[in-house]
């Protein structure tokens, strides 16, 4: 299947590991040119030269901290300075420190909603007019499972990605017509640092171990496992494509069938 991806520039942040890294690669796959960011330059490098070697594609790396004004403006900056435009976004971040209410001073909140909510609001801020004026983009916001049902000891989280859910599901409303679709995607437990940190946080409040923990992720799975990165990465590509014109608003699960709800 031609996903119409050729050529494309598309911008991915978190992208040295993980889910970012995975959906680099899958859009890098479909020929799409990229810029990736990550506060970590070694690992960040890493990332683009195998990417561009595997895939032949023209791959930018900025280094950059997305909890910070700064980060985010030389991100985009980089991004249209190289090639005059943006039409995928995908914003992403590492999510903020497990914990229930009151583990979790103000402080806490302000570095929670900065990672994740300002730097999903701020980098669609600077790309989104362009796809406006070309009337064709596409932006995804990467969530968590936390922002359709609830986990245990993910208070910052739980809370957070629900109001980058609410951005974005009002922001499809108001582009719709220009041509800019507007999702939410949703990853379930899948096989990542982000999930191995999870484990250790539960492990230390339940006076248990990593490996209970996972095993316990994976009996509350319908599928019995964990998920790995680029079967996420491959639904990312599809709504990134010109295929998926017509899906927007939307907040969709990948998950194994974790959530339990009907919608």
């Amino acid at each position: 299947m031609d996903l119409g991806l050729k050529d494309k520039v598309a911008l991915v942040a978190a992208a040295s590991k993980g889910l970012g890294r995975a959906i680099a690669e899958e859009l890098a796959a479909e020929g799409a040119t990229l810029v990736i960011c990550a506060r970590g330059r070694e690992m960040l490098d890493a990332a683009r030269d195998e990417i561009a070697a595997k895939t032949g594609v023209d791959v930018r790396a900025v280094a950059a901290d997305l909890s910070q004004k700064d980060g985010i403006t030389a991100v985009a900056s980089a991004a249209l300075s190289a090639f005059g435009r943006v039409d995928v976004l995908v914003t992403n971040a590492g999510g903020p420190p497990a914990g229930i209410f009151e583990m979790h001073d103000w402080d806490a909140w302000q570095r929670a909603v900065d990672l994740t909510l300002r730097s999903a609001v701020e980098l669609t801020r600077l790309v989104l007019p362009g796809m406006r004026t070309r009337r064709w983009g596409r932006v995804i916001h990467v969530t968590s499972i936390a922002a359709k049902q609830p986990v245990d000891n993910l208070m910052l989280s739980n809370s957070i990605r629900a109001a980058v859910t609410g951005f974005s599901r009002t922001l499809a409303n108001e582009v719709a017509a220009e041509g800019v679709t507007v999702n939410t995607l949703i990853p379930g437990y899948t096989r990542t640092e982000r999930v191995e940190e999870l484990a250790d946080a539960n492990a230390k409040k339940e006076g248990t171990t990593r490996t209970a923990i996972l095993d316990r992720f994976n009996r509350e799975i319908p599928m019995h496992r964990l998920a790995e990165p680029r079967e996420f990465a491959a639904l990312a590509a599809f709504i990134a494509s010109e295929r998926a014109s017509y899906i927007t608003g939307q907040s969709i699960v990948v998950d194994g069938g974790w959530i339990r709800s009907l919608m």
